[in-house]
Protein backbone atom coordinates (compact mmCIF):
# COMPACT_ATOMS: atom_id res chain seq x y z
CA UNK A 1 0.00 0.00 0.00
CA UNK A 2 1.18 3.21 -1.05
CA UNK A 3 0.21 6.99 0.58
CA UNK A 4 0.37 10.34 0.14
CA UNK A 5 3.63 11.09 -1.69
CA UNK A 6 4.57 7.72 -2.33
CA UNK A 7 2.22 7.24 -4.27
CA UNK A 8 3.05 6.90 -8.41
CA UNK A 9 2.04 9.22 -10.69
CA UNK A 10 0.30 7.16 -12.62
CA UNK A 11 -1.29 3.35 -12.37
CA UNK A 12 -0.22 0.28 -13.77
CA UNK A 13 -3.54 -0.09 -15.99
CA UNK A 14 -1.98 3.43 -17.69
CA UNK A 15 1.55 2.31 -18.38
CA UNK A 16 0.03 -0.54 -19.56
CA UNK A 17 -2.57 0.76 -21.93
CA UNK A 18 -0.42 3.88 -22.83
CA UNK A 19 1.51 3.46 -26.02
CA UNK A 20 2.78 6.76 -26.51
CA UNK A 21 5.59 8.49 -26.27
CA UNK A 22 8.62 6.66 -25.52
CA UNK A 23 8.51 3.22 -27.59
CA UNK A 24 10.22 1.14 -23.96
CA UNK A 25 7.05 -0.43 -23.30
CA UNK A 26 8.04 -2.60 -26.16
CA UNK A 27 10.44 -4.06 -24.02
CA UNK A 28 8.43 -3.93 -20.79
CA UNK A 29 5.31 -5.81 -21.66
CA UNK A 30 6.53 -9.24 -21.96
CA UNK A 31 7.15 -8.65 -18.07
CA UNK A 32 4.01 -7.07 -17.36
CA UNK A 33 2.60 -10.46 -18.64
CA UNK A 34 4.17 -12.15 -15.61
CA UNK A 35 2.80 -9.71 -12.93
CA UNK A 36 -0.65 -10.26 -15.04
CA UNK A 37 -0.19 -13.65 -14.77
CA UNK A 38 0.88 -13.61 -10.88
CA UNK A 39 -2.56 -11.38 -10.35
CA UNK A 40 -4.45 -14.45 -11.37
CA UNK A 41 -2.41 -16.92 -9.80
CA UNK A 42 -3.09 -14.98 -6.61
CA UNK A 43 -6.95 -14.63 -6.93
CA UNK A 44 -7.18 -18.04 -8.04
CA UNK A 45 -5.58 -19.36 -5.04
CA UNK A 46 -7.38 -16.80 -3.13
CA UNK A 47 -10.78 -17.75 -3.93
CA UNK A 48 -10.85 -21.08 -4.99
CA UNK A 49 -12.20 -22.57 -2.07
CA UNK A 50 -14.56 -19.41 -1.12
CA UNK A 51 -17.85 -21.68 -2.38
CA UNK A 52 -21.33 -19.77 -3.39
CA UNK A 53 -20.68 -16.29 -3.07
CA UNK A 54 -22.81 -13.04 -5.11
CA UNK A 55 -21.16 -9.97 -5.81
CA UNK A 56 -22.59 -6.70 -5.15
CA UNK A 57 -21.91 -3.80 -6.49
CA UNK A 58 -22.64 0.69 -6.06
CA UNK A 59 -21.37 3.62 -5.47
CA UNK A 60 -18.64 4.07 -3.40
CA UNK A 61 -19.78 7.72 -2.92
CA UNK A 62 -23.03 6.89 -1.10
CA UNK A 63 -21.70 7.31 2.90
CA UNK A 64 -24.14 5.91 6.00
CA UNK A 65 -27.17 7.93 6.36
CA UNK A 66 -27.88 7.13 2.57
CA UNK A 67 -31.08 5.20 2.40
CA UNK A 68 -29.26 3.11 -0.21
CA UNK A 69 -26.16 2.43 2.21
CA UNK A 70 -28.60 1.08 4.47
CA UNK A 71 -30.33 -1.30 1.58
CA UNK A 72 -27.21 -2.53 0.57
CA UNK A 73 -26.37 -3.78 4.20
CA UNK A 74 -29.50 -5.35 4.68
CA UNK A 75 -28.98 -7.53 1.26
CA UNK A 76 -25.68 -8.58 2.19
CA UNK A 77 -27.17 -9.86 5.32
CA UNK A 78 -29.59 -11.48 3.95
CA UNK A 79 -27.24 -12.85 1.40
CA UNK A 80 -25.06 -14.19 4.02
CA UNK A 81 -27.86 -15.79 5.76
CA UNK A 82 -28.92 -17.27 2.81
CA UNK A 83 -25.16 -19.31 2.64
CA UNK A 84 -23.92 -16.81 -0.21
CA UNK A 85 -20.25 -15.15 0.82
CA UNK A 86 -20.59 -11.39 -0.19
CA UNK A 87 -18.07 -10.00 -2.99
CA UNK A 88 -17.82 -6.52 -3.20
CA UNK A 89 -15.17 -3.75 -4.75
CA UNK A 90 -13.99 -3.62 -1.30
CA UNK A 91 -14.07 0.05 -1.01
CA UNK A 92 -16.09 2.48 1.07
CA UNK A 93 -20.08 3.33 0.31
CA UNK A 94 -22.02 0.57 -1.15
CA UNK A 95 -19.29 -2.01 -1.09
CA UNK A 96 -18.58 -1.28 2.59
CA UNK A 97 -22.07 -1.46 3.70
CA UNK A 98 -22.65 -4.91 1.26
CA UNK A 99 -19.47 -5.88 3.22
CA UNK A 100 -20.43 -4.93 6.68
CA UNK A 101 -23.67 -6.49 6.11
CA UNK A 102 -22.01 -9.67 5.29
CA UNK A 103 -19.82 -10.23 8.09
CA UNK A 104 -21.84 -10.30 10.67
CA UNK A 105 -23.34 -13.74 9.51
CA UNK A 106 -20.82 -14.90 6.67
CA UNK A 107 -17.91 -14.48 4.55
CA UNK A 108 -17.17 -10.95 3.59
CA UNK A 109 -14.91 -10.56 0.73
CA UNK A 110 -13.44 -7.37 -1.16
CA UNK A 111 -11.59 -7.29 -4.13
CA UNK A 112 -10.16 -3.49 -4.58
CA UNK A 113 -8.68 -1.83 -7.60
CA UNK A 114 -5.38 0.35 -7.53
CA UNK A 115 -6.29 3.67 -8.39
CA UNK A 116 -4.81 7.20 -8.97
CA UNK A 117 -5.99 8.53 -5.45
CA UNK A 118 -6.29 6.72 -2.51
CA UNK A 119 -9.10 4.08 -1.66
CA UNK A 120 -8.10 1.48 1.12
CA UNK A 121 -10.01 -1.81 1.70
CA UNK A 122 -12.86 -0.96 4.27
CA UNK A 123 -12.21 -2.74 7.52
CA UNK A 124 -15.47 -5.27 7.58
CA UNK A 125 -13.80 -8.00 5.28
CA UNK A 126 -12.50 -11.80 6.16
CA UNK A 127 -10.69 -11.38 2.63
CA UNK A 128 -9.21 -8.88 0.47
CA UNK A 129 -6.82 -8.25 -2.05
CA UNK A 130 -5.95 -5.27 -4.21
CA UNK A 131 -5.22 -5.97 -7.76
CA UNK A 132 -3.28 -3.65 -10.13
CA UNK A 133 -5.33 -4.43 -13.50
CA UNK A 134 -8.79 -4.11 -14.01
CA UNK A 135 -9.44 -7.02 -16.05
CA UNK A 136 -8.11 -9.41 -13.81
CA UNK A 137 -10.33 -8.24 -10.56
CA UNK A 138 -13.28 -8.44 -13.52
CA UNK A 139 -12.19 -12.11 -13.81
CA UNK A 140 -12.15 -13.01 -10.11
CA UNK A 141 -16.01 -11.07 -9.92
CA UNK A 142 -17.66 -13.33 -12.46
CA UNK A 143 -15.44 -16.66 -11.94
CA UNK A 144 -16.34 -16.55 -8.46
CA UNK A 145 -20.00 -15.29 -8.08
CA UNK A 146 -22.95 -16.95 -9.21
CA UNK A 147 -24.75 -13.74 -9.19
CA UNK A 148 -24.94 -10.02 -9.14
CA UNK A 149 -26.81 -7.43 -6.93
CA UNK A 150 -26.26 -3.90 -8.94
CA UNK A 151 -27.15 -0.75 -6.40
CA UNK A 152 -27.26 2.52 -7.29
CA UNK A 153 -23.67 3.56 -8.62
CA UNK A 154 -21.87 5.91 -11.36
CA UNK A 155 -19.67 4.22 -14.65
CA UNK A 156 -17.48 2.09 -12.60
CA UNK A 157 -20.96 0.29 -11.31
CA UNK A 158 -22.60 0.55 -15.11
CA UNK A 159 -19.24 -0.82 -16.39
CA UNK A 160 -19.58 -4.53 -14.34
CA UNK A 161 -23.69 -4.31 -14.88
CA UNK A 162 -22.93 -4.38 -18.64
CA UNK A 163 -20.19 -6.51 -18.92
CA UNK A 164 -22.25 -8.77 -16.91
CA UNK A 165 -25.21 -8.79 -18.83
CA UNK A 166 -23.07 -9.10 -22.08
CA UNK A 167 -21.83 -11.93 -21.07
CA UNK A 168 -25.13 -13.48 -20.21
CA UNK A 169 -26.87 -12.28 -23.37
CA UNK A 170 -23.90 -14.48 -25.26
CA UNK A 171 -24.25 -17.40 -23.30
CA UNK A 172 -20.92 -16.93 -22.09
CA UNK A 173 -21.93 -17.74 -18.49
CA UNK A 174 -25.09 -19.63 -17.58
CA UNK A 175 -27.49 -19.47 -14.41
CA UNK A 176 -26.65 -16.17 -13.26
CA UNK A 177 -29.21 -13.69 -12.19
CA UNK A 178 -28.70 -9.96 -12.02
CA UNK A 179 -30.50 -8.01 -9.91
CA UNK A 180 -31.04 -4.33 -9.78
CA UNK A 181 -31.95 -3.11 -6.06
CA UNK A 182 -33.80 0.30 -6.40
CA UNK A 183 -36.58 0.62 -8.70
CA UNK A 184 -36.58 4.39 -9.19
CA UNK A 185 -33.04 4.63 -9.64
CA UNK A 186 -33.50 1.43 -12.14
CA UNK A 187 -36.28 2.00 -14.08
CA UNK A 188 -35.42 4.56 -16.23
CA UNK A 189 -32.94 2.11 -17.64
CA UNK A 190 -35.31 -0.56 -17.95
CA UNK A 191 -37.61 2.23 -20.12
CA UNK A 192 -34.90 2.85 -22.59
CA UNK A 193 -33.97 -0.69 -23.13
CA UNK A 194 -37.50 -1.52 -23.87
CA UNK A 195 -38.40 1.69 -25.18
CA UNK A 196 -35.44 2.42 -27.54
CA UNK A 197 -32.80 -0.12 -27.81
CA UNK A 198 -35.81 -3.00 -28.35
CA UNK A 199 -37.65 -0.60 -30.35
CA UNK A 200 -34.81 -0.16 -32.74
CA UNK A 201 -33.84 -4.00 -32.74
CA UNK A 202 -30.19 -3.45 -31.65
CA UNK A 203 -31.40 -5.79 -28.85
CA UNK A 204 -33.77 -8.66 -28.09
CA UNK A 205 -37.45 -7.88 -27.12
CA UNK A 206 -36.63 -10.46 -24.06
CA UNK A 207 -33.09 -9.27 -23.26
CA UNK A 208 -34.13 -6.59 -20.77
CA UNK A 209 -36.19 -9.93 -18.84
CA UNK A 210 -32.63 -10.82 -18.42
CA UNK A 211 -32.90 -8.41 -15.31
CA UNK A 212 -34.52 -8.27 -12.01
CA UNK A 213 -36.03 -5.31 -10.20
CA UNK A 214 -36.53 -4.85 -6.88
CA UNK A 215 -36.38 -2.72 -3.70
CA UNK A 216 -36.96 -5.69 -1.50
CA UNK A 217 -33.63 -7.56 0.07
CA UNK A 218 -35.34 -10.06 0.91
CA UNK A 219 -36.84 -10.79 -2.61
CA UNK A 220 -33.07 -10.36 -3.89
CA UNK A 221 -31.88 -13.13 -1.70
CA UNK A 222 -35.40 -15.24 -2.96
CA UNK A 223 -34.44 -14.70 -6.38
CA UNK A 224 -31.04 -15.95 -6.79
CA UNK A 225 -32.18 -18.95 -4.53
CA UNK A 226 -34.71 -19.69 -6.53
CA UNK A 227 -32.64 -19.30 -9.75
CA UNK A 228 -30.24 -21.02 -8.59
CA UNK A 229 -32.93 -23.87 -7.69
CA UNK A 230 -34.59 -23.89 -11.06
CA UNK A 231 -31.15 -24.17 -12.67
CA UNK A 232 -29.95 -27.08 -10.77
CA UNK A 233 -33.21 -28.89 -11.47
CA UNK A 234 -32.55 -28.22 -15.54
CA UNK A 235 -29.17 -30.13 -15.10
CA UNK A 236 -30.56 -32.90 -13.67
CA UNK A 237 -32.88 -33.15 -16.15
CA UNK A 238 -30.50 -32.39 -18.71
CA UNK A 239 -28.07 -35.18 -17.17
CA UNK A 240 -31.13 -37.65 -16.73
CA UNK A 241 -31.94 -37.12 -20.67
CA UNK A 242 -28.22 -37.67 -21.52
CA UNK A 243 -27.92 -40.58 -20.05
CA UNK A 244 -30.81 -42.00 -21.08
CA UNK A 245 -30.40 -41.10 -24.93
CA UNK A 246 -26.93 -42.79 -24.31
CA UNK A 247 -28.36 -45.99 -22.95
CA UNK A 248 -30.64 -46.46 -25.34
CA UNK A 249 -27.55 -45.85 -28.15
CA UNK A 250 -25.72 -48.97 -26.27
Amino acid sequence: MLRGKALPASTHDQRLLDTRGSVDWLHQDPWRVLRIQAEFVEGFGLLAELGPAVSVFGSARLRPGSPHYDLAERVGRGLARAGYAVITGGGPGIMEAGNKGANEDGMSVGLGIELPFEQELNSHLDIGISFRYFFVRKTMFIKYSQAFVVLPGGFGTLDELFEALTLVQTGKITRFPIVLVGTEFWSPLMDWFRGTLAAEGVISPDDPDLLYLTDDPEEVVRMITEAHREGGRRLEERAALEAAEEEAGT
